[in-house]
């Protein structure tokens, strides 16, 4: 058996359907079909029973697809150590960006980055937090910023920073905002982004936590739309808490001073990549930007953080941290 054949069964297992599963290979149809007939033959098994909605693994196929993943990682490591043992760091790298790029210091680790390999190319793909995680996940994106509680098995993290999310309201609604109670916040109308974000969760944790459903809701995908609506007398959301500051100083939002709601800012990538020479290098410059120029207690927190992730506490033990 061949290891591109390996490749389209993981693929098409995926996707559960093989025209997917093509797009996501970048090949034809008919090519990863024949892969997949040709490795069936060979192991004398089903490993797929196909209808006209797609693909489902057979119970042989779902016992392999473990071990097929193992040896794909494996042939990956490989690949990975040998250019190392080159000594080069060369190719292309998707990584995805949220939220403003000032804020995720893009401009600083990209002129980083270009300085210190110049070979290793770079693209910058705008996603919603959600999404970015989920193409990490299919390999559509090599790695990402990523906002938010983050616990996968196959997903490792570098810890950035902590952020914090204030409630914001238009300057000229204070009266009816700063000193109202939940019930009536919850009769205003509010901002959020789609489910998909990680600025969603945050919401409706804080709904769920004051027991309210707000009456009304406006839906905006960017944080920097949400802040000009906010401003612009739309209603209330969760801003970041540096640049609701920075609003409320120029007099244009009012804060409540008792909410303050913790996230964190990741990079994430697949585990099964951790020792691909391009990641390295886009680790050690991240660390560079972030963990280095971070206060002792800072730095301190962030490697128990990583040591605690690899023993699979996650998110928990970050917060304790």
């Amino acid at each position: 058996m061949e290891l591109y054949q390996l490749r389209s069964f993981v693929a098409v297992a995926q996707t559960c359907h093989v025209t997917r599963a093509a797009e996501k290979l970048h090949l034809s149809q008919p090519t990863v079909s024949a892969q997949i007939k040709a490795l069936e033959d060979e192991l004398g098994l089903a490993l797929f029973e196909r209808s006209y909605s797609g693909m489902t693994l057979t119970p042989a196929g779902e016992r392999l697809l473990v071990d097929v993943e193992r040896v794909l990682a494996a042939a990956m490591a490989v690949h990975n150590v040998a250019k190392a043992l080159k000594g080069e760091v060369t190719g292309r790298v998707r990584v995805g960006t949220s939220s403003d790029p000032g804020f995720i210091r893009v401009g600083e680790f990209l002129n980083t980055q270009i300085k210190r390999h110049p070979l290793l190319q770079v693209e910058l793909h705008q996603e919603v937090t959600g999404a970015a995680f989920a193409k990490v996940l299919d390999g559509d994106l090599d790695a990402s910023f990523y906002y938010g509680d983050l616990e996968h098995p196959a997903i490792d993290r570098l810890w950035l920073r902590a952020s914090v999310y204030r409630v914001a309201a238009p300057a000229t609604w204070s009266d009816r905002v700063l000193n109202a109670n939940w019930n009536e916040l919850a009769l205003q109308p509010w901002i959020i982004t789609p489910p998909i974000s990680s600025h969603y969760k945050l919401l409706r944790t804080l709904f769920a936590k004051h027991g309210i459903e707000p009456s009304e809701v406006i839906e905006a995908d960017q944080e920097s739309v949400i802040a000009n609506l906010v401003v612009s007398g739309v209603g209330l959301s969760l801003i970041r808490e540096d640049l609701a500051l920075e609003k409320e100083a120029s007099g244009e939002m009012c804060l409540r001073k008792d909410v303050r709601v913790e996230s964190t800012l990741w990079f994430i990538y697949l585990l099964a990549r951790k020792d691909d020479p391009a990641i390295l290098a886009l680790l050690t410059v991240l660390r560079d930007l972030w963990v280095l120029c971070a206060t002792p207690d800072t730095a301190q927190r962030e490697r128990l953080q990583r040591q605690t992730a690899a023993r699979g506490d996650g998110v928990r033990a970050a917060r304790a941290g």
